[in-house]
């Protein structure tokens, strides 16, 4: 299993009217891929949360090459590109079932403390998985 990467198959609410996902279901699927990621080195969001972090999205730029259409089988890759004191970058990419790129993503995402809002450098455990990634 590549801890990467994770699937999806496109519902019908996510598309217009011509099968063709809607831009703005996009950002839940690139969120998916960026809570897998976590997950699947033993961080869960419910956890950050519970320890009084959040993880917002400060920037996002996404580029749509061709269209994800409905019942499609979606990968979505999520890799993380640089960490640096409270933020932390990822390049994401989304694949249909025949390997085509479909959509490419960058996101930068700041830990901040949920009681005060300001940037935090997030905790040890956070840290050690995102050492292991450089």
């Amino acid at each position: 299993m590549d801890k990467n990467k994770v699937t999806l198959r496109v519902r019908y609410g996510e598309t217009d009217q011509m099968g063709v996902v809607y831009h703005g279901s996009y950002v839940p699927y690139f969120e998916i891929g960026r809570v897998e990621w976590l997950r699947n080195r033993g961080i869960s969001y419910k956890s950050l949360e519970e320890d009084g972090i959040a993880l917002p999205i400060v920037s996002m730029h996404l580029n749509y090459k061709k269209p994800a259409r409905y019942d499609d089988i979606l990968t979505i890759t999520t890799k993380m590109r640089n960490y640096s004191g409270v933020k932390i970058e990822f390049d994401c990419e989304i694949h249909n079932e025949n390997e085509e790129l479909l959509t490419i993503a960058y996101f930068i995402l700041v830990f901040v403390a949920t009681e005060t809002g300001k940037p935090i450098v997030p905790p040890q455990y956070v840290l050690d998985v995102i050492k292991k990634e450089d």
